[in-house]
Formats: structure tokens, sequence, C-alpha cells
């Protein structure tokens, strides 16, 4: 018998860079509910007046210095029912979405219990759609071409600029924005990004991404998640994969790791051989009864060798209503004891510097914001699709300074009273929402009008469904980078190889110096890893 060839191995000593997470500022706040705001007495009105208070400022500027000296002379106008026939002015507001085929609680409490609900909605748009624009006096309706081309959301302060009609309605010329919130100055002093690894493998530290893991789903990916922790770990794939993970630094686990319980189809009808055996009234050939117990092995086996923060998301055991509060850890077995195990809110905000101290000169400092995907997923029933894209309507969320505009409306979320800790104070360096069918990343830059100077620039990135996708996405935390890293056996899922495959995502940036249109579909955006 021939003697078996030893394994290959890197013939470098692989360390794993170190990061830390810094406390929470004020521009990043925390999520998590606290005593005082755990009442549910208020209206949800109170979150729209808030947002229009804190934002009004800010947008009345930009609509100042857009329009300054355009013909016509616009002014502004502080109330929307204040308007004057055929004078050229701008009026700032909340927008509202009058949508025909949106969910109405009035008629779900009034329909008749012995009539089931129709299904959901992929989409609540539809041509007849009417956009309204609100303040404390009132609404007006907002009507013309360019008003629609800008794919608008509930819930979006902005300033419009146009004429009243002789029927009361207001024609929209122009739209602005409250444009990117401000970002500290050594964030924007980056190195331009590179989309490629650096020659010197350990020089820089990455962040992995993952969401939808979907562990105890009737159709498991269970070979791939097995292939994922190995990765991970450093134990899977050949030396270039050892090399290419020892430069992970820590995890996010960006919602939906464990999948919706599905009830087994009736099998009425069937003959006794073709029914097929239940266990507690699931279908028992795909029925697992501990799927928590599964991820909290896989989350200690990973967190033995990085830290992990772990995002509760839609199909998760958590309150269905935004910000989610984190898991408890005691249900996550042996890895609630370890330290570099984290349950975070969904959304959170991340502060990391690399390295063990504080920031320093010699240290980059990145805030990350990170969400489970539920705020695009209801935005992106808002807008006809083509030609938007989730790609380009997450980029307008950094524009309009909200992650999440249509809460309350259609999206659930806690009825705080006097705050909307949604609005973004501060843009981050990197922007990543879970839970989507494609992957895609782009760099949104915004430069100064007059200097052409960038004053803020943010990575946004879209994460794929593992267990749809079987792909890993990696940020390179001093140059913005982004390579995914594919999961696949050979002959499922049309894979052609049973080992780890990365891309690269090579991306151009995207300048914008005045504020975005929506309607333009991002140039940036990518297929997912092949």
């Amino acid at each position: 018998m021939a003697p078996v060839a030893p394994l290959p191995t890197s013939a470098t000593t692989l360390t794993r860079p170190l990061t830390t997470v810094l406390p929470c500022t004020d521009e990043t706040p925390s999520f998590l509910i606290t005593k005082a705001d755990k009442s549910y007495k208020h209206q949800y009105a109170n979150i729209y007046f808030v947002r229009l208070r804190i934002l009004r400022d800010t947008v009345e500027e930009k609509a100042r210095q857009r329009w300054d000296g355009i013909q016509g002379n616009p002014i502004l106008v502080p109330k929307v029912l204040e308007v004057e026939k055929s004078r050229l002015c701008y009026i700032v507001g909340t927008v509202y979405i009058d949508m025909p085929l949106k969910p109405n609680v009035m008629e779900d409490i009034a329909r008749d219990n012995s009539i089931p609900a129709p299904p959901p909605l992929s989409k609540f748009y539809s041509p007849d759609d009417s956009i309204m624009l609100e303040d404390e006096s009132g609404r007006i309706q907002l009507v013309g071409q360019r008003v629609i081309e800008e794919r608008l959301v509930t819930g979006v302060i902005i300033a419009a600029l146009g004429i009243e009609t002789p029927t009361g309605e207001f024609e929209v010329v122009d739209v602005c924005y409250a444009g990117m919130a401000p970002q500290p100055i050594h964030n924007v002093e980056a190195p331009e990004e590179k989309m490629a690894v650096d020659a010197d493998p350990q020089a820089d530290g990455w962040i992995a991404l993952i969401s939808g893991l979907d562990i105890g789903s009737p159709s498991p990916a269970d070979a791939q998640i097995q292939m994922l922790v190995e990765y991970l770990t450093g134990e899977g794939g050949g030396p270039g994969n050892q090399i290419s993970a020892a430069q992970i630094s820590r995890l996010i686990i960006a919602g939906d790791s464990l999948a919706p319980v599905v009830m087994a189809v009736k099998d009425e009808g069937l003959d006794e051989k073709e029914r097929k055996g239940r266990r507690y009234g699931y279908d028992a050939t795909t029925f697992s009864p501990h799927p928590t117990l599964n991820l909290a092995a896989h989350l200690l086996d990973v967190a033995r060798t990085m830290p992990i923060h772990l995002l509760p998301g839609e199909t998760d055991p958590s309150g269905v209503i935004l910000p989610q509060q984190p898991f408890p850890r005691a249900m996550l077995g042996a890895v609630s004891s370890y330290g570099s195990f984290t349950c975070e809110t969904n959304p959170t905000y991340l502060r990391i510097v690399s390295g063990s101290e504080a920031e320093t000169s010699n240290t980059v400092t990145r805030t990350l914001l990170v969400n489970s995907g539920q705020p695009l997923n209801d935005m992106f029933k808002y807008v006809a699709s083509p030609p938007a894209t989730p790609l380009s309507l997450l980029e307008s969320t950094l524009r309009w300074r909200h992650m999440a505009p249509t809460a309350p409306d259609t999206l659930w979320c806690h009825p705080y009273f006097s705050a909307d800790p949604f609005l973004i104070s501060e843009t981050p360096d990197l922007y990543v929402v879970g839970g989507q069918q494609q992957f895609g990343t782009k760099m949104v830059v915004e430069s100064d009008k007059y200097t052409g100077k960038t004053q803020k620039r943010c990575r946004i990135v879209l994460v794929p469904r593992f267990a749809d996708t079987g792909i890993l996405v990696l940020v390179n935390m001093r140059t913005m980078a982004v390579k995914c890293v594919k999961f696949g056996i050979k002959g499922m899922s049309g894979s052609s190889q049973d080992h780890p495959h990365e891309t690269h995502a090579d991306l151009p940036s995207t300048h914008n110096d005045s504020h975005p249109i929506a309607s333009h579909p991002s140039s940036g955006s990518a297929s997912p890893a092949t």
C-alpha cells in the first residue's frame, strides 16, 4: 500500500489580527430599549414629529444652498398649507404615500374572521399611488414627473421646489434631501480603497459578514455551514484558504440564523405507504427538534477562534418590532460563557478599532451600521423595480439620513415618544444589510459642492442569504475592499467545486457632489459570486 502524502500546510505561522470594539457615542447610540422607554401608551405620530423637528433645519439649509440664485427667486414657505398659487417656492415636510395596495389595519379589523386573510403582497406600488407632503399644518399633494422619478417612500423628510396649481396640487420641479450625515475627518481621509488583497497577506484585518443561515429549515444547508465553520476556524481548505481565513478578525451574523417553523403539508387522500411520518405535527424527514442547539454548537466552534456578533432577524425567535432586542445568552448554551460572543440588537452600531488600544495615530477606527434587512425589504415594496434596485434604495437612505423611514407606517417599531433612533446622525464607514437575495456593494461618496473635495464616504454592502447562495462576505477594515467566499458541494445547487472559492468585488467608487436621485440604478451593483 502506497504511503499517504501529508496534507499541505502553510509554511508561515498564521496570526489573527486583533480588533477591539469601542463604546457607543451620542452619534452612534445603542438600540437597547431602556426601562424609561418601555411604554406603549404613546401615539406613533410622535415619531414623525420628532423626525421632522430634527431634520427640518438641515433640509432647509441644504435647499437654500441648492436653489439660491436660481431664476424665479424661490422663497421658503414655513407651512405646506400656506403656499401661494403661481408663486415659485419650496416647502419642507414628511412624505406620505397613499397606496391602494398597502395593508390597512382598519380593514383588517373589519374583515370577517371566517374569511381567511389574503396573502401578503410583494409590492405595495401601483400607478394609482398619490404622493403627499405633510407637516403640523396639514398635507398637500405633490405632482409632476420629477417627484415620481425620485422614488420616495413614506417617512422621508424632503424639501420640494415648485408651484401650486389652480387645482391645489403642488407641481414639483426639484427635490432636496438632508444629504449624508457628518463623518469624522480621519475616516474621510482614509486611503483609497483597493479592490485586491495586499501583498502582505497578514497586513490588514477583514470583517466577515453573513446572513440567513436558516438552521432548522426543511431544506438545510448543513454541509455548507460545516464548511463555513471549518473555513473560519482555519481547519478547512488548502493553505491559501487558511491564510485568507487567518486575516478575519471577527464575524458578524446579520439575522435569520434560525429558520421559521413550517408546518407539514396535510396528506389526506394519500395511501398509507405514501404518508410521511410526523413528529409533533411536522414532517419527520426534515424536522429538527433542536435547531437552537445546532446553532449554538456552530457558534461555539467559531467563538473559540474569533469574536462573534449575533443579530436577530425576521425569522428568528425574537420580538418582531424594531429595534429587535438581543437574544437571551442562556438560550445558546456553552457559547454564552465566552467573552468573544456578543448578542446585539437589530439594528446595531459597532465602532471597531484595530489593535488592543483605543484610538491612536497608528490605528484605524471604523464605524459599522448593521441591520438584518427588514427596513430595506419593506422600503422595496414602495418602489417600482426595475429601475429601482435594493442597492440604489440603500444608498438613498444615507442621503435621507434615515435607515428605516417606513417605520412605523408599514414596518413595525417601538412607539418612541421623544426620539427617533433610526435617524443616521453620523455617516458610518460600513453600512451592512443582511437577508438579501443577491450580493451587492458600492462606495458612496459625497463631495463638497464648491471645492470638489471628498467630505463623506461609506461602503454599503448587501449580504445575501447563506442558505440560498452559500456566500460569505469579507470587508477589509483599512481599505474597505470587498470580496466574497462561496461555499458549495459539487453536484449540489449547480456548484462545480466542493471547497471555498474567493471572488473579488472590483467595483468603482461613486462620487456625487449633489443630492442623489434615488431613481438612478446603482452603477456599482454586483452579481453574486460564482
